[in-house]
């Protein structure tokens, strides 16, 4: 299973947070309005993103199952929690108080690449991810679809990478940085051939074959000059993953690399989808 730094993962976070779609997020919320409580499964969860970016969107008493396969990326996300929360105290479980809200964290080890069957077996009253989808096989995400449809629960999944970028100023190599990176994209992170850009449309598929409604919302990262440092990391990560499929001569990527480091503007599509079971 491909794995993230801590350090990356912070890197991303603010723009990770801001370009969820908010109309999206909205709709989760009043699906959940009338609800005391409420207990998330967060799949994927890296360093604890997920439960910040949406935790004052959820009802007033929250409990999270955290699951990664990364036992470093959970100490990340405990450490984050806590120091993001106003209070915070506990063992393996980890209660939170932030706000009004009151939120019980667990972290949970699991090796995902067979499945989420077993991180879906205990108490779920909705089922979260983020920038997780696209890593996985188009085989995976039919056997997701199918195990969240047994269960008739919710799904919400954001920043779902959509395949679509913008660079500014545009640069000779951009379209052929891309399609190798797309192919780059659909090779296995360690779930099988990932689904790379099509995830988030097969998956919207194979539930709406299940009986679900599914809403899906554009959310992509608007980044500039405030967003220097991650544009560089983003333009270091594409050239490497490029370099990798042989697919573009090193001259052209080391040029692109330089250029798209300090580049004004980037602009990365994803989407965002809530899916619920029809008369749910």
């Amino acid at each position: 299973m491909s794995g993230f730094s801590a350090e990356w993962l912070d890197l991303r976070e603010l723009a990770d947070h801001a370009a969820r779609n908010s109309a999206l997020r909205e709709s989760v919320a009043r699906a959940f309005a009338d609800r005391e409580s409420l207990t998330i499964v967060d799949l994927g969860c890296g360093a604890g993103s997920n439960l910040r970016g949406l935790a004052e969107h959820l009802p007033a008493r929250q409990k999270w199952l955290l699951v990664d396969h990364d036992p470093a990326l959970l100490a990340a996300a405990r450490a984050r929690l806590a120091a993001w929360a106003d209070a915070a105290e506990g063992g393996d479980i980890l209660c939170l108080a932030k706000g009004a809200r009151r939120l019980e964290a667990e972290f949970r080890i699991a090796d995902l690449s067979g499945g989420a069957g077993a991180a879906l077996a205990g108490e779920a009253d909705l089922v979260t991810s983020a920038a997780f989808l696209d890593l996985v096989s188009p085989q995976w995400l039919d056997r997701f679809a199918e195990q969240i449809a047994a269960r008739r629960l919710p799904l919400y999944a954001i920043l779902s990478y959509s395949g679509e970028e913008r660079w500014t100023p545009p640069h000779a190599a951009d379209a052929r940085m891309l399609a190798a990176f797309h192919r780059h994209q659909a090779g296995d992170k360690g779930f099988g051939p990932a689904a790379g850009p099509r995830a988030a449309g097969l998956l919207a598929k194979a539930l709406e074959r299940r009986g679900y409604e599914v809403e899906t919302a554009p959310s992509p990262w608007r980044l500039g000059a405030a967003e220097a440092a991650l544009i560089a990391a983003l333009a270091e990560g594409s050239a490497a993953a490029v370099a990798e499929t042989g697919e573009v001569s090193a001259e052209t990527i080391e040029d692109w690399r330089r250029a798209r480091r300090k580049a004004a503007e980037c602009e990365i599509g994803h989407s965002d989808m809530f899916a619920r079971p029809k008369g749910g």
